[in-house]
């Protein structure tokens, strides 16, 4: 048995703060100002679409989500994984549950937009690049 086959992957809604915190520091995505309300926390989890937890244990060692109107579009995104535990297929098994989730609902587009260095793992589960399609992010006027 590998550390990937000991994690469960389950879609929740409810997760601990303090595993989503670590996720997001590990990651790099955890911004100073932030230790001051975690109040978004909860709310991220909830309001989503569909909230994909990796647990090794009771602890979360991975994440990802899905945005969506919960008819026909949906994005993925925040899928990480704590860096001892990548390279096992948490991610893959998330992204997958994800995926399996959304298509239930009967929602038949699923974008995301991937960080550099991810191209080849979201190909490899079917995601194509979208060509002459360019990802934004507002930054106000």
């Amino acid at each position: 048995m590998t550390a990937g086959d000991a994690i469960r992957i389950e879609i929740v809604d409810k997760a601990d703060p303090l595993d989503i915190i670590a996720l997001y520091k590990d990651a790099g995505w955890w911004k100073g100002e932030y230790d001051t309300d975690t109040g978004f926390l909860a709310p991220l989890v909830q309001n989503s679409a569909c909230f994909a937890g990796a647990f090794h244990g009771k602890t979360m060692v991975g994440m990802g989500r899905a945005i969506s109107d919960q008819v026909s579009d949906a994005y993925i995104q925040d899928v990480v994984v704590l860096k001892p535990f990548r390279k096992k297929g948490i991610g893959r098994r998330m992204v997958q549950e994800i995926i399996r989730h959304l298509q239930q609902k009967g929602v038949d587009w699923i974008g995301l937009v991937g960080t550099p260095g991810t191209r080849k793992f979201y190909e490899s589960m079917g995601f194509e690049p979208m060509e002459e399609h360019i990802p934004f992010v507002y930054r106000g006027e």
